[in-house]
């Protein structure tokens, strides 16, 4: 788990996709690693998730030596239990549960609960949880992160939701103090007339570039 979050800190943008396709989830993955990305979140959110997710893995070990795979939107234990059975290499929940916790961090695999309370910070503090995903970042906001981080210095933040792949938006978070953003929609976006996904490529070498300043090394 200290090496995945490690890892995470050194390479703190963090794709995450869901696509019923695998071509097309291969080639996303592969735009966004030739563009310097080095962890991506798949998410557990269609009926293909657990499929898709295991041929990635497959991909990423002839493919992505230095990829970290993790699977997102883990609800219960069962489903969080799954997919470390496949081969995930971190777990993302969209809540604070006890029982998910026990069954990520017992196997020493990092849990990155989502929270939007100090309360629930603090639960996933005392469960263990290095790391918290603030969720839903645009509703949250900067002024929100500034207000409770004194409350819990030792905890790490990634908001997930809102934030833009500009490095205006990038930096705004970081110089708040998160230690790595979480991007969805907006990463994925394609520039009108664009074809294939270079621009993927691209986009994600700019991100790189912009946090480079703020990484862990």
């Amino acid at each position: 788990m200290k090496n995945t979050l490690e890892h995470i800190l050194q390479y703190p943008i963090l794709p995450v996709y869901y696509h019923d396709d695998i071509q097309t989830c291969t080639k996303v993955v592969n735009a966004c690693y030739q563009g310097g990305i080095r962890v991506f979140e798949f998410v557990n959110r269609g009926d293909k998730a657990p499929e898709n997710f295991s041929q990635l893995l497959r991909f990423q070990k002839e493919n992505w030596p230095d990829l970290l795979l993790g699977i997102g939107t883990i609800k219960t234990a069962a489903m969080a239990a799954a997919y470390i059975e496949m081969g995930a290499r971190f777990i993302v929940s969209p809540v604070v549960k006890a029982e998910i916790a026990e069954v990520t961090l017992g196997k020493d695999i990092l849990w990155v609960p989502g929270c939007m309370t100090p309360t629930e910070i603090s639960l996933a503090e005392d469960l263990g949880a290095p790391l918290v995903k603030l969720f839903p970042g645009d509703t949250l906001g900067t002024g929100f992160l500034k207000g409770i981080k004194p409350l819990f210095p030792t905890m790490r933040f990634m908001p997930t939701g809102g934030v833009n792949p500009t490095e205006e938006s990038i930096s705004t978070w970081f110089d708040s103090g998160v230690s790595a953003v979480g991007l969805g929609s907006k990463l994925f976006a394609k520039p009108e007339g664009a074809t294939g996904y270079d621009w993927l490529v691209e986009r994600s070498n700019e991100l790189m570039r912009t946090v480079s300043a703020y990484t862990q090394q």
